[in-house]
């Protein structure tokens, strides 16, 4: 894992550059198990490992692309994305998700976050990413996504 000190005194200064990578972790079977069966999609590319052995043309079971999307969060927080003083980071939205290579079932994958941009806002500041979400080994990343965060800062914010 590698990330930046972010302070929101060089905050700005990060806007447009890369601020983290988180370490990898693997989206096992259990895990796509455990999404499906909170979320109710249980589609067979996903659970049933014989069929998807037998005829995806994945060779084997797929994490759900929201399981990937929702990965986000954690890994964000292992990278530390928000400045050390932050009183709270609320998810705010997003304004872009694309799903580009699958994650295969034992994959392992990892978050890299770039900040794109800052705006203060009454309270606090909304955070835009770019969120890449790496597969091991794969040429095209699983997933990128441009996500937003409203940050409250300990004191205000200029």
């Amino acid at each position: 894992m590698s990330s930046v000190e972010l302070t929101w005194e060089n905050f700005k200064d990060y806007v447009g550059k890369e601020i983290g990578v988180s370490s990898w972790h693997v989206v096992d079977q259990q895990k796509i198990n455990d999404f499906a069966k909170t979320t109710g999609d249980n589609q067979w590319v996903h659970v049933d490992v014989e069929r998807a052995n037998r005829e995806s043309p994945f060779g084997g079971t797929i994490a759900h692309g929201y399981l990937t999307l929702s990965l986000v969060a954690a890994l964000s927080m292992e990278i530390g994305i928000a400045p050390k003083d932050t009183i709270a980071a609320f998810n705010y939205g997003l304004d872009k998700v694309r799903f580009l290579t699958p994650v295969k079932s034992g994959s392992k994958v990892r978050l890299r976050v770039a900040l794109a941009d800052l705006t203060p806002k009454d309270q606090g500041v909304l955070m835009k990413n770019i969120c890449t979400l790496e597969v091991e080994g794969a040429p095209r990343p699983a997933m990128v996504a441009e996500t937003l965060a409203m940050l409250i800062p300990g004191r205000p914010f200029r």
